[in-house]
């Protein structure tokens, strides 16, 4: 009967696993490094999501350019002839436009250099500030304003991935 009693009354070390948890400093602890992960993953996940947009310029202005060339075999020239008009100077912006870019060319009517031309895919949304050309020349240039990818030095070529150099 008396070991009954002492093994049903609780004792001090009974009542401690009894009251088990996270003390606040364990609690701080595991914030802290959730907050650092957090800093380094964010950035880093929006960069993975950004270079997959940035593509999206890229692709257009190789179509277009391969379009652009095409419509020189056919009329030696890259503006108008007659009724026909190049596939930069299209009416319908959906040839023109692939995710967040729009392909224009400045010089697409200007009959004083039918023998050239320049595509400009200008980024909107979450790649406003990314400006990709090419040329007749196949030279390729990259223009970021107000981001925080810089323009490549020389910039000779598209930039996809911050911090890319061109070679």
């Amino acid at each position: 009967m008396r070991q009954a009693l002492i093994s049903d009354a609780p004792s001090h070390l009974n009542q401690r696993r009894l009251a088990r948890g996270f003390t606040l400093i364990e609690v701080m602890i595991v914030v802290a490094i959730v907050a650092i992960l957090a800093a380094v993953a964010i950035p880093s996940y929006r960069d993975y999501i950004l270079r997959g947009q940035l593509v999206d310029g890229t692709t257009i202005l190789s179509t277009v350019r391969a379009d652009m060339e095409r419509y020189y075999q056919d009329n030696r020239r890259y503006t108008s002839v007659g009724a026909f008009v190049p596939p930069c100077a299209s009416a319908d912006p959906r040839t023109r436009t692939q995710g967040n870019f729009v392909v224009s060319c400045p010089n697409a009517d200007l009959s004083d250099n039918p023998a050239s031309f320049k595509l400009t895919a200008t980024g909107s949304g979450a790649t406003a500030g990314f400006v990709y050309t090419i040329d007749n020349t196949d030279a390729r240039k990259t223009v970021t304003v107000g981001g925080s990818w810089p323009t490549p030095s020389p910039n000779t070529c598209w930039v996809v991935k911050r911090g890319q150099v061109c070679n």
